[in-house]
């Protein structure tokens, strides 16, 4: 859970989710971002680092499905102003081998053998960490799309306790993590226990044909539903 301090700069999420309960989130939050197949959850966690390079913030994707070539690309375009030396990859469909490099454009891209490789994956965030802060983002935002493809390979323990080494790794940054899961693939035990793990919550639901999020545990009481 987040520990930094009232005097750090804190996070504005408002220009993705208009949330009063999204206007001073601290550093070092976790927030896990929480919907069923196909609503959105990926595009919006996306959408807040996006919002984030626009203003010279350090950016990490862990990505465990698609490529990292796509997922710079969905990026870049969604950020076009990004300093690409502040964007950083962690590629878990990788070649059996752990290996970081940055690219011709100047982001750096680490590659973890499978979703599975949790250790490889937690190196390969600290190399990003480390690129990150020596092009100057002495902040940033994380997200990692998503826990539901890695519960596939382990356990919810192993899950929740990675989740809860991230949260520390972050606060000692001044990242701010987004972690989307997809709510129809798991029970409702598992999702009880991977919770746990996280300062608030964004969830989302599709309601006659409109997406709709709520904010749970950043602010007081869960706000209300609203489309976005």
């Amino acid at each position: 859970m987040s520990r930094s301090s009232d005097s750090e700069t804190m996070y504005d999420l408002t220009d993705v989710l208009e949330f009063e309960a999204l206007e001073s989130v601290r550093p070092g939050s976790n927030i896990l971002v929480s919907g069923p197949a196909m609503s959105g959850k990926e595009d919006l966690a996306l959408s807040v680092l996006a919002d984030g390079a626009e203003r010279d913030q350090g950016s990490l994707v862990v990505t465990t499905g698609d490529r990292a070539e796509n997922v710079l690309e969905d990026f870049l375009d969604r950020a076009p102003e990004a300093d690409e030396s502040r964007v950083s990859v962690v590629d878990c469909r990788g070649d059996g081998s752990r290996r970081g490099e940055a690219t011709a454009s100047g982001s750096y891209v680490y590659h973890v053998s499978s979703p599975g490789d949790l250790t490889g994956i937690g190196i390969g965030i600290t190399e990003c960490l480390e690129y990150l802060h020596n092009n100057g983002a002495d902040n940033g935002r994380f997200a990692l799309t998503s826990l539901s493809t890695m519960l596939t390979y382990t356990d919810r323990k192993t899950v929740f306790k990675f989740c809860h080494v991230l949260s520390s790794r972050f606060d000692s940054a001044g990242y701010l993590g987004l972690f989307t899961i997809d709510s129809s693939a798991h029970d409702d035990q598992t999702l009880q226990v991977i919770k746990q793990a996280f300062d608030g919550m964004i969830e989302i639901r599709e309601e006659d044909g409109r997406r709709e999020a709520r904010v749970l545990g950043l602010a007081g009481q869960p706000t209300d539903w609203q489309e976005f």
